[in-house]
Order: C-alpha cells, then sequence, then structure tokens
C-alpha cells in the first residue's frame, strides 16, 4: 500500500502531462488550419512547394527529380536531420516519432523512464519551427509531415502524389526486397501511420484533395512527367500572382 501511495503522485503528474500534451496538439491544429486574413501581417515567406504523398507512390523521388528541375532544396529525411541538429537532439531517437502512430504510453512513460526521450507533441512544435524557417529561406521542396498545412494556404504550392495499391505495393517490394504479403503490410502500416499523424496533430484528413492545389496520379503519367506537370503549375501559379 505504502508503495502504491508513493507511485501515485508520479502517476498523477504523469497523467497531468498528457492533458498538457493534449492541449499542445490542439494548439498545433489551429496554427495548421489557420488561414491568413488579407488584413493580418503575413509571414515572409519564399518559394516553395510540399509534396504530400501515399506510401510506395514515389512522392520523394518526385521531389527529387522536380529540386533538379527547379535547382531546390528538396527536405524530406532531411527535415528530421534539420530539427535534430537545431534543437541538439538524436536522429535515430526522432525518426521513432517522425510521421509515425503516435503511442499514448509511450508518450506519457517515456519520457518518465528516459529524459532522452522527445515526446511526438514536441517533436511536431519543433519540426513546425523548421518548416516554417525552410520556408522563410525559400526555394525548397517540403515532403511530407504536414508541411502544406503548417504553411499559409495561399502561397506555395501544395500537391499530392497518389498511385494505385497495386503499384505502391510492386514498387515497395522491389525497394526493400519484400514479399508481395510483406509490401502490402508495409504500405498499410505506413499510410495508417502518416493518416494518424496528420489527423491527431492538423485534425484533418491527408486523402481530403481540397488541402492540395494539384493530386498527381503517378502511375498513369509516370515520375518524370510528374515532376514536369509540378514545376509547370507551379511556375504558372507564380506568374500569375
Amino acid at each position: 500500500m505504502k508503495e502504491h501511495t508513493r507511485e501515485e503522485p508520479r502517476i498523477v503528474a504523469a497523467a497531468e502531462r498528457q492533458m498538457q500534451a493534449h492541449s499542445l496538439a490542439e494548439q498545433i491544429a489551429q496554427q495548421g488550419a489557420k488561414t491568413w486574413r488579407f488584413d493580418e501581417p503575413r509571414p515572409h515567406l519564399g518559394e516553395y512547394i510540399t509534396v504530400s504523398r501515399e506510401a510506395g507512390a514515389g512522392g520523394g523521388e518526385i521531389a527529387e527529380l522536380l529540386g533538379r528541375k527547379l535547382g531546390w532544396e528538396v527536405l524530406d529525411k532531411k527535415l528530421v536531420e534539420c530539427v535534430a541538429q537545431r534543437y541538439h537532439l538524436s536522429k535515430p531517437m526522432l525518426e521513432r516519432v517522425d510521421e509515425t502512430a503516435s503511442n499514448w504510453a509511450s508518450d506519457v512513460f517515456g519520457s518518465w523512464f528516459d529524459p532522452h526521450v522527445i515526446s511526438h507533441e514536441k517533436y511536431v512544435v519543433r519540426l513546425c519551427r523548421v518548416v516554417i524557417a525552410a520556408a522563410r529561406r525559400g526555394n525548397v521542396v517540403l515532403v511530407g509531415r504536414g508541411a502544406h498545412l503548417i504553411l499559409p494556404r495561399d502561397q506555395g504550392l501544395a500537391v499530392r502524389i497518389i498511385a494505385s495499391p497495386k503499384y505502391r505495393i510492386a514498387r515497395i517490394a522491389r525497394q526493400f526486397g519484400f514479399s508481395e504479403a510483406q509490401a502490402r503490410q508495409y504500405v498499410a502500416e505506413v499510410d495508417r501511420g502518416r493518416r494518424e499523424f496528420v489527423m491527431r496533430y492538423f485534425h484533418h484528413d491527408i486523402h481530403d484533395p481540397q488541402w492540395f492545389d494539384l493530386v498527381l496520379r503517378v502511375d498513369r503519367i509516370g515520375p518524370e512527367s510528374a515532376a514536369e506537370l509540378i514545376a509547370d503549375t507551379y511556375l504558372r501559379c507564380s506568374g500569375s500572382r
């Protein structure tokens, strides 16, 4: 009984931290959903394109092709590296929470047992700051991680890359040497993690086309044509502003 009494305050404190984290997630969602009014100060941002993608659709490859065409920097996994460097955090540890389905028990008790563990909420706050800083520099392609919901809706170009399940499964199987069953499971798990990441922190459905300026089905047109279409669309849109 004494042991239980001694541990109870720590359990209550952990629960309170989780409630604070929930409040923080709400704030992140509100910032991500923010619509900038014409009468309020705009953040000074450079030129950028955000690329959201289905698992296995090759969004990262297309972003690299796009970056080469435009002569721009591409931030995909490099976003995680930027967060790690800026905040002096472990990159492998950040990769555990990057675009994955957050685990309540891990978020509550992880930092209790291991002070080096960062919660999903703290990671997303730092990620938002790095995304905005990258957009301020400009000439950048930002891949995934809710970047299209972090940045203003009427600036940049928001792109979604999709493909048929058959195409995505086959591509993942080739890339990782998986069996068809393993590739199917991988695609399902990654899609679910990204969907839950965006829903939890930005309160939006990652599949909703209204949040994108351009949705491309890459198995119909190929990665190279997709990159060309995105570059052409961006140049046309930026020229009309």
